[in-house]
């Protein structure tokens, strides 16, 4: 567990260096360009070399150096936020460059991740796995607490390329605990070469096709998480469209993020999570929805913090009860290659979703709230909700995304497939 700790300490204060940027980028793109697709766009990019890389990820994790695998993908991720950096400094700094690191970056961090999350198997012991699986949730929500807290403090004084700098030093920091630590690699399956053949690509998609309860697993967990990415594709622009671009408000909102996140986090591991595991999962889908129906129909900070709070609160008990299944239902030596094809599919929805997002919200949404309209209509009952000013349409497609997660959560515990899944 020490080295574990150690490991996580250090991808803690490096994905709270890689939060400041991203905060940072997304006030600058969004004084460059006031667009909802302009920002969805980033986080569909960082998906696009995902999908192919996952394919081939699994087979790299299973058979090569997890410690090693996870310090490539840190320095690749390092270099390109150096780039960013050159870029801006010599004023070359374009929009499509963001794209561009988006999308490598999303190629490296996705084996980098998956080697950090087939080596928590290995490190701690069955028992402690979900709580081990709630600490590297407090990773995720205590970046969000810090990373935009200080972003929006030093953004102004230190500008974009002072933060970058800072990201740089914590990606050396989160490289040198893994040069310390020792992780152990679960012997391969043969000892011939990589093999990239047509079956071997497959094994994780097809281990988990044959058992009827990971698929219930796998396709609900998708249907949550298609609308949960499409409707945060849009809430950074919808927060900056209603908040007159505020990034005290946008900082704000991403540090009650992270305080729900992390007291959840730490509640978990106190508790040690449910004995049904999938019911944690559910109850965590059904709470996230209701509190994020909440935020969207909010208007002022009064309303979006205590709903951000509550919905991030959920997120460390659905996330850590659904990888505990599937750390106890895969074994070690093909975690790799089952971790990676639920992630190729979980891209893939969240790939799609992000690339509607932006043109639903912009195109669709945005304008339907924006029309003048007669008392009599039932576009009036709408625009009564949600406002008819800059931002009211997409307030009123992340609220139907929230529902629709309410409804998945409350479907799963009628799903006999999804019951039997901890057998």
């Amino acid at each position: 567990m020490r080295t574990f700790a150690v490991i996580w300490l250090g991808q803690l204060i490096s994905t709270m260096g890689s939060y400041m940027t991203h905060f940072a980028l997304t006030l600058w793109a969004w004084e460059v360009i006031q667009s909802a697709t302009a920002l969805a766009l980033i986080g569909f990019f960082s998906q696009l070399l995902r999908i192919p890389v996952t394919l081939v990820a699994g087979l790299i994790v299973d058979r090569y150096s997890r410690k090693q695998l996870m310090m490539l993908g840190d320095s690749v991720v390092a270099l390109s936020t150096i780039a960013i950096g050159l870029l801006y400094l010599t004023g070359h700094l374009q929009l499509w460059h963001l794209y561009l690191a988006a999308m490598i970056n999303g190629g490296f961090e996705q084996i980098q991740s998956l080697a950090y999350q087939t080596s928590i198997s290995l490190l701690v012991p069955p028992q402690q796995l979900t709580r081990a699986n709630s600490m590297d949730s407090a990773v995720h929500y205590s970046a969000i607490i810090l990373g935009p807290a200080l972003a929006g403090f030093l953004y102004q004084p230190m500008g974009l390329l002072g933060i970058l700098l800072i990201d740089i030093v914590t990606f050396a920091i989160a490289i040198g605990t893994l040069a310390w630590a020792t992780i152990p690699q679960p012997q391969p399956q043969s000892n011939s070469a990589l093999d990239f053949r047509f079956d071997q690509l497959t094994l994780g998609l097809r281990t988990v096709w044959k058992q009827p309860n990971l698929r219930a697993l796998l396709g609900i967990t998708g249907l949550f998480w298609f609308f949960h990415d499409l409707g945060s594709a849009i809430d950074d622009p919808m927060i900056l469209a209603r908040s007159e671009g505020s990034a005290q408000t946008l900082a704000s909102i991403a540090i009650a993020a992270g305080i729900g996140g992390v007291t959840g986090a730490i509640l978990l591991s106190l508790w040690g999570g449910p004995k049904r595991r999938v019911n944690g999962m559910l109850a965590g889908f059904i709470g996230a929805g209701v509190s994020k129906t909440v935020f969207g129909l909010g208007r002022s900070p009064h309303i979006w913090l205590p709903s951000q709070v509550c919905s991030s609160l959920n997120f460390p008990l659905l996330g850590s009860s659904e990888t505990a299944i599937w750390m106890e239902k895969i074994a070690p030596e093909i975690q790799g290659r089952v971790f990676a094809a639920n992630a190729l599919v979980l891209q893939g929805i969240s790939a799609i979703a992000t690339l509607v997002a932006g043109p639903l919200a912009d195109q669709i949404f945005e304008p339907l709230l924006k029309l003048e309209i007669s008392d009599n209509t039932p576009s009036h009952v709408l625009s009564s909700a949600f406002g008819a000013g800059s931002g009211a349409g997409m307030a009123l497609l992340y609220v139907l995304c929230s529902l629709f997660m309410v409804l998945i959560g409350s479907i799963g515990f009628f799903i006999d497939r999804l019951k039997a899944v901890e057998g």
